[in-house]
């Protein structure tokens, strides 16, 4: 007798084994509360961009908001509940944007592209949240006399380096007031699925929100600085099902630097407040 799908469960291809774990599902079914873990160790750089180029990246009932500062952040995570005690890595891309539709209208930053080194979270990020997550590698950054580098690459391709350096600690103070000003309701996403078969055709597209809301996370230290960045253009031969998504980050105007920062937190969300956009 073929299997039932329980709606109070979550499934994830294959369906065939039962109810799946990952970040929002424990093996008992219970929930990853994120107070003491991930232990996360931050660098992001940003620049004053262009912002018809921008615009390019836009789905529909979007807009830029503001001034066009592109961030680029890479992420290392360890100490993972839900990996029982392992972690990856990240490298996202994104800007100011506010979302426009009939029941939504709200600011935040767009995250046009999130890559990570490990396949598990790239599909729980795709499948259920709607996140752009593709893979690459992202190995540990190279630390010399205060300079930090982080490169990235696809198969042996680098088609990133990102330097950090002349790195300020921000006191508690500054820490708290940088919390208090952000403004935004946090990070914006547009989801995806193509229907099978008829591949212009979608069986989910529609804007998703991460609310900002982080409660569990802790900043343990901040620091700010300088920091310059290079996507490095790639051919077919190089990255075939990648280039034209860093091409198009190579192309991007970089008209001055906006500083960067390393930042260490502890804690965090399982996003499992993730929701769609009307």
């Amino acid at each position: 007798m073929p299997y039932q799908f329980d709606p109070d469960q979550m499934y994830r291809m294959p369906t065939h084994f039962g109810p799946r774990t990952g970040p929002r599902r424990g093996p008992d079914g219970r929930k990853f509360e994120c107070r003491d873990n991930p232990y996360s160790t931050s660098f992001s750089v940003s620049f004053l961009s262009n912002s018809a180029q921008l615009e390019k990246f836009l789905p529909p009932g979007f807009a830029l908001d503001g001034e066009p500062v592109v961030t680029v952040s890479a992420t290392y995570m360890t100490e993972i509940e839900w990996l029982a005690g392992r972690g990856y890595n990240t490298l996202g891309v994104s800007f100011p944007a506010r979302f426009e539709g009939e029941a939504d209208r709200l600011s935040g930053s767009f995250l046009t592209v999130l890559w990570e080194n490990l396949t598990d979270p790239i599909l729980t990020g795709r499948e259920e949240i709607g996140f752009s997550k593709i893979y690459c590698e992202l190995p540990t950054p190279t630390s010399l006399r205060g300079q930090h580098h982080i490169i990235a690459s696809w198969l042996g391709f680098k088609f990133l380096d990102l330097y950090v350096d002349d790195l300020r600690e921000q006191s508690r103070q500054e820490i708290d007031q940088l919390a208090s000003s952000q403004s935004g309701a946090g990070i914006l996403h547009y989801k995806y699925v193509p229907r099978t078969g008829e591949w212009g055709r979608a069986d989910a597209a529609y804007a998703v929100l991460t609310p900002a809301e982080t409660p569990n996370r802790r900043v343990l230290e901040r620091k700010v600085g300088a920091g310059s960045l290079k996507f490095h253009k790639a051919r077919w031969e190089d990255m075939p099902t990648q280039y034209n998504i860093v091409n198009a980050f190579a192309d991007l105007e970089i008209r001055e630097y906006r500083g960067a920062s390393l930042t260490k937190t502890v804690g965090g969300k399982d996003l499992s407040d993730q929701r769609i956009l009307r």
